[in-house]
């Protein structure tokens, strides 16, 4: 039924995707921009990091059943996995996906899927469905054909955790959001050759705001812990051992707070339902604009640690003092460094502070271009053996081994509890 499905963009959630429909013995055709990571994927390997996921390529691409290209090729279905950032006050950037729309549009035939699997405001698979039906007149779409429509449109979205994403596709239930009946089923039937979870199913928009719904939640949740950190550091009481304490109520689960919030989701998601209802949105606003705050607060931290050491050390200038940054992806044990408030902290301590500032991030080869001037990365052992000030952002495996004796010598900001105590 489906021979050959079309997997665009590349990236942390299409090539894993792509990879595991490959595994099941059907033909993958992968499509990115990038023609670096276009290459890599075709000589089997990956370029970036998930546990196990180079093993699944590299059998995909020797068997020949996954391949990747620039441009789209014919598919009976086609994936959109491509970015969806915010540009301006937080306004949602549909450019990615327009440009997917516009790529796959000349290769659709008549019976054809699509769906949208980017995480998206409400509304845009409808929008998907316009740009297509614009570009290619030729042919019939749900929006105005409905179920005799020649071409299928629904939503997906991903619902994974980094990290364990090959093994959260196959388990995870899907949420599948068709613009018509027939889309749904559509939908499921594509899913259904790898997913072992339940295939729920409901319309486009409620699938668009289910996901932005999820990620909110946990944002809301995590600005309240965020905000009794700062809370509790203004009245001098260990914030870490309170939420011990208050999780021991049996109705109460306090998240544990952090530095901030990254990644595409969290940080993201929840400024799509902002953009659309501005007036209503007023809790999920505010946890936002709590968690966005957070990383300043870190950095005064930091100010506060170089002038204490400055006061113990009067022969000393801030030129001598140097900054130890541990952790820049946006989680533990990953590579992804998109929408990090680490990264945001490490480039703004480089750019205020006079004296050396390393990053220390086990998980990648080399930093990313824009902060590879003012930052420079090291090993552990050499951040620990060179820093002043150590300030803990991530609590990457590595980091967690650390003996806390070998950091006894530097002064240790802890954003995440595991050294501090």
């Amino acid at each position: 039924m489906f021979k050959t499905i079309s997997v665009i963009g590349l990236g942390y959630i299409g090539l894993p995707t792509a990879a595991v429909f490959a595994s099941r013995k059907i033909k993958v055709v992968g499509v990115d921009v990038n023609q670096r990571a276009v290459d890599i994927i075709n000589e089997g390997k990956i370029h970036i990091v998930e546990p196990e996921l180079d093993i699944v390529v590299h059998a995909a691409v020797t068997e020949g059943y996954l391949r990747a290209t620039l441009t789209p090729e014919p598919a009976d279905a086609f994936l959109i996995a491509v970015p969806t950032p915010f540009k301006g006050d937080h306004e949602p950037d549909l450019s990615y996906i327009q440009s997917a729309c516009e790529a796959i549009a000349p290769v659709l035939k008549s019976g054809d899927l699509v769906i949208l699997e980017s995480t998206s405001p409400v509304g845009a698979t409808e929008q998907v469905a316009q740009w297509l039906a614009e570009i290619r007149k030729d042919l019939t779409f749900p929006q105005t054909q409905g179920e005799s429509s020649d071409i299928r449109v629904a939503h997906c979205p991903e619902r994974v955790l980094p990290g364990h994403v090959l093994r959260e596709l196959v388990q995870n239930d899907r949420v599948i959001g068709g613009m018509t009946a027939k889309c749904s089923e559509r939908a499921t039937q594509l899913y259904k050759l790898f997913v072992e979870g339940e295939c729920v199913i409901t319309n486009a928009r409620t699938a668009e705001m289910c996901k932005l719904t999820e990620n909110s939640f946990r944002d809301v949740n995590i600005a309240f812990a965020n905000e009794l950190s700062m809370i509790c550091d203004n009245l001098e009481i260990n914030v870490w051992e309170l939420i011990r304490l208050a999780n021991r109520h049996p109705r109460v689960n306090i998240l544990q707070p952090g530095p901030g919030v990254g990644g595409h989701c969290i940080a993201v998601d929840p400024w799509f339902i902002v953009s659309k209802t501005p007036e209503e949105a007023r809790i999920i606003r505010c946890a936002r604009e709590v968690n966005d705050s957070k990383p300043e607060w870190v950095i005064e931290k930091v100010k506060l640690a170089v002038a204490e050491y400055l006061q113990a050390n009067p022969n000393k200038t801030a030129k001598d003092v140097t900054v130890a940054c541990f952790g820049l992806a946006f989680k533990p044990d990953i590579d992804d460094l998109r929408e990090s408030p680490a990264v945001a902290i490490t480039k703004s301590i480089s750019a205020k502070h006079p004296g050396t500032v390393i990053a220390v991030e086990p998980n990648i080869s080399e930093l990313p271009a824009a902060m590879r001037e003012q930052v420079e990365l090291k090993s552990i052992p050499e951040a620990i053996n060179e820093a002043t000030i150590a300030l803990f952002l991530v609590d990457h495996k590595e980091f967690k081994a650390l003996d806390v004796a070998s950091l006894d010598k530097l002064a240790l900001i802890d954003t995440r509890g595991i050294w501090g105590k």
